[in-house]
């Protein structure tokens, strides 16, 4: 059994690095679309495209279940993957309602970091929106970050002050807690805490994406823990330099 992990680069690793935690005996396939990383500054055509184009590419390698490690991505094809694919897809979103159910006691505000183009699409809408009511999510975007992270670009102080100058314009103290809604984000869980009042905490949606893949593995009977925690790199772009790069990226989240 193969489990796929697709996103755009190295940012669904911190996806797979919590599946390899909590499903540690299974096999894995992870899939990069270097080729054209960042998504969250393209169409929602084109990166329609990109999905189907790299997904294809993971079947013939004979993946059981796929994860789209990308919120982007989750918002613009999932519903298609779905009708399209008979074998279990786990998609991302945001992690906005349980961001809005901790802090419903507090009376602080919930902060959403993400791309762009999942800011601006319905399915982010619909979803503040359902679970919102008393309206005390905000969000921002972070066109660079996924392009830092592509980079490697973790350095404490270039990293520091990007955030900084990005939360400037907002009081932190009417926060409680921000939301890492781009799987490249909680690379930066680190650099934010030794930034962020002690009072905000800092959360994603990754293991409850695991914990939905563990579920619907068991509903569809696939049969797990058969595996040795192996994974298998690709990227659409073919680069050997680039799979080394996603191998350093994933020692760093285990």
């Amino acid at each position: 059994m193969k489990l796929g992990f697709f996103d755009s680069g190295i940012g669904g690793l911190t996806v797979l690095a919590e599946s390899l935690r909590l499903l540690p005996a299974e096999n894995y396939l992870y899939m990069a679309d270097t080729k054209n990383v960042p998504y969250g500054t393209k169409s929602k055509e084109e990166v329609r495209a990109f999905v189907f184009e790299a997904v294809e590419k993971m079947i013939l390698q004979g993946i059981d279940a796929l994860v789209i490690a990308c919120n982007t991505a989750t918002s613009i094809a999932i519903n298609e993957l779905r009708e399209r694919y008979s074998f279990p897809i786990v998609g991302m979103e945001p992690a906005v309602k349980p961001a809005v159910e901790m802090n419903r006691a507090t009376g602080k505000r919930v902060l959403v970091f993400a791309t762009p183009l999942t800011l601006q699409l319905p399915k982010y809408y619909a979803l503040v929106s359902r679970v919102d009511q008393a309206g005390i999510v905000d969000s921002l975007p972070l066109p660079e970050l996924v392009q830092y992270c592509e980079a490697l670009q973790f350095d404490k102080v270039v990293m520091g002050e990007y955030f900084r100058a990005k939360l400037a314009p907002y009081d932190l103290n009417h926060y409680g807690i921000i939301v890492l809604g781009c799987t490249h984000y909680p690379f930066y869980t680190d650099i934010l805490r030794d930034i962020l009042p002690p009072h905000i905490e800092i959360i994603n949606g990754n293991a409850g994406t695991v914990r939905r893949l563990s579920a619907l593995l068991n509903r569809y009977g696939i049969e797990t823990g058969l595996g040795s925690g192996n994974v298998t790199f690709m990227c659409t772009g073919g680069e050997a330099a680039y799979i080394e790069k996603m191998k350093l990226a994933l020692t760093l989240l285990r």
